[in-house]
């Protein structure tokens, strides 16, 4: 069995974790955290402080703000994590890496195993294209999210970044300048809008043809379903920065 202690239960990234939980015969939601503190069919807390009931992992999907009192919470508790949440700074990340060398955490900036697989095709294809093809990612959220780009369409420049044969260029804001694009940009484009769950797509781009990968996710179950999975395989993982791809291969 599972024990989830769930920050942030009350968006809804919490909500759907809450409802996928009960497709699971050994995962239950011990207790959750969140300072809106809405009813829910287990112990609720506004504060980690105030949490008094056991439980095995933390499931994290609230917001970046969070993330330094998630830290000192978890490394008290010598328990795990896996968070999915977005939009870190880079002093944010160093801090989870940080953790990571005394607890077990899970991070990823999405649970969904199709996102992870366009993210290694999209590496393959950076290796035999990279050269000469033009890279540009399209991402697309409801008209709710406040970062952008999403941490997926950063996910996805890193990896492609990587297997590039030359250093890469991160390219958020073409608008604001009148200059030719350089050859080792990867440039970024993001819509909001209505209620898209999420939709990333990569572009290489030729001379005389355009190669497409992506990915449309219809659910947020999607990701509570990946969630959960992480949690169960993070259980009982030794000290460590775990991802998608470690649970793939597990």
């Amino acid at each position: 069995m599972t024990g989830i202690l769930l920050n942030g239960y009350s968006g809804k990234m919490g909500k759907n974790i809450v409802a996928c939980s009960e497709k699971f015969e050994d995962v239950f939601i011990m207790g959750g955290v969140d300072k809106f503190r809405t009813p829910a069919p287990f112990p609720t807390f506004e504060n980690f402080g105030d949490v008094n009931v056991e439980y095995d992992v933390i499931i994290d999907f609230s917001n970046s703000q969070a993330l330094e009192e998630l830290l000192s919470f978890a490394l008290k508790n010598k328990k795990p994590i896996v968070i999915g949440t977005t939009g870190f700074s880079e002093e944010q990340k160093k801090k989870i890496e940080d953790a990571s060398k005394e607890i077990a955490v899970f991070s990823s900036a999405n649970m969904s195993l199709g996102v992870n697989l366009l993210s290694e095709l999209s590496a393959m294809a950076a290796k035999v294209l990279g050269n000469s093809y033009d890279v540009e990612i399209v991402e697309m959220h409801h008209n709710q999210k406040v970062d952008a780009p999403s941490g997926t369409a950063l996910m996805l420049a890193d990896e492609i970044s990587k297997a590039l044969p030359f250093e890469s260029k991160y390219e958020f804001d073409r608008h604001s300048k009148r200059e030719k694009r350089s050859k080792n940009e990867i440039g970024f484009s993001s819509v909001r809008g209505g209620t898209i769950v999420g939709e990333h797509e990569v572009i290489f781009a030729g001379t005389d043809e355009v190669i497409k990968l992506s990915h449309s996710a219809y659910s947020k179950a999607l990701f509570a379903n990946g969630a959960i999975n992480a949690s169960r395989f993070l259980k009982d993982k030794e000290p460590g920065l775990y991802n998608m791809k470690d649970l793939i291969n597990s």
